[in-house]
């Protein structure tokens, strides 16, 4: 069966999972006007790409992110307007069983949007506790986009075995598979470099996305062994990881003061050399610019080997998502 055009994307994007994190822990809406000057830099200076999920705000906040996004893209009027794209990621929660469930969940996300989500994915596999649970959620993604009511279908946290199968299903309907979401940074290399899903994803025309290539803010060069630390589990993890990564932050600031750049701009660089799409988290204009600063300029090979070679030698990587597959 012949496959349909894919959904073209930008070369960063900006992950809300920063906005989904804080709306779980307490929603201030004062924020909403600082939230939305970030999506407008981001927009005007080509990050187009904005990528969320409806687990991101629960109970009376109800997908509380998506509704945000949603307002700030209608609100919208400049550069770029055009080529907003809005993902959303659909959690396979224990009740979504069904494919008519699946659907149901992508229309309720285009609800809260105010208009249709442009890129879907499945947020994650249930193939290690439930592999019987995911297919029919799978063909009503499939379904979402033959209704053409999403404009692609993804996936997030798959490894190459399981998207195989996956995009075997998806040929077979002529769908197209747009994108596949891993945890990949300096510290979290395990996908690309172990699992071998860059090659993969290549093999079958599938852009990769890395979502925290910032290792949730070890990178930027804000944090040192000694303290202090960001607060709650964050911290007691950074606690274990930082002495053990000096190589790598010590290399990246190198990078960074010789490019005249930063260690997190050099970070998401290294990322988009890899050939993937970095979503890094912008919660303030200051966070948006330094990710911005990313784009437009290339490391060279010996930067490159360089952060590859100090990257191979952590000891200490950044802990894996439960979900990931093989």
């Amino acid at each position: 069966m012949e496959t349909k055009r894919k959904l073209s994307l930008p070369q960063m994007g900006c992950g809300t999972w920063a906005w989904g994190n804080r709306l779980l822990w307490g929603y201030d809406p004062s924020m909403d006007r600082q939230l939305q000057e970030v999506f407008n830099l981001c927009v005007e200076n080509g990050v187009t790409l904005f990528d969320t999920g409806d687990s991101y705000g629960t109970g009376r906040l109800n997908g509380q992110s998506e509704k945000l996004l949603g307002r700030f893209s209608r609100e919208y009027r400049g550069v770029n307007q055009e080529k907003i794209c809005i993902a959303t990621k659909l959690a396979p929660y224990p009740w979504r069983l069904t494919r008519k469930a699946m659907i149901s969940a992508g229309e309720a996300s285009a609800n809260r949007l105010g208009k249709n989500v442009d890129l879907v994915q499945m947020h994650w596999s249930t193939a290690n506790y439930a592999p019987w649970q995911e297919w029919p959620l799978l063909q009503g993604l499939g379904d979402l986009y033959d209704r053409a009511e999403v404009k692609g279908v993804g996936l997030s946290n798959y490894g190459p075995k399981r998207l195989q199968r996956v995009h075997k299903i998806f040929r077979d309907r002529g769908i197209p598979i747009t994108s596949l979401q891993v945890q990949y940074s300096l510290l979290s290399t395990y996908p690309v470099t172990e699992l071998g899903i860059k090659e993969v994803c290549d093999e079958l025309g599938i852009q990769l996305i890395a979502y925290s290539p910032l290792t949730l803010g070890a990178l930027t060069g804000k944090y040192s062994q000694n303290g202090p630390f960001p607060k709650g589990i964050r911290g007691i993890l950074f606690r274990q990881m930082l002495p053990k990564i000096g190589p790598v932050l010590q290399t990246l600031g190198e990078i960074a003061q010789g490019r005249n750049k930063t260690p997190a701009q050099v970070a998401l660089n290294w990322c988009i050399c890899k050939g993937t799409i970095p979503i890094p988290g912008a919660k303030n204009l200051e966070q948006a610019k330094q990710n911005i600063g990313a784009m437009g300029w290339q490391l060279d090979a010996g930067e490159m080997a360089e952060l590859d070679k100090v990257s191979a030698r952590v000891d200490k990587p950044m802990v894996q998502n439960i979900f990931q597959t093989q």
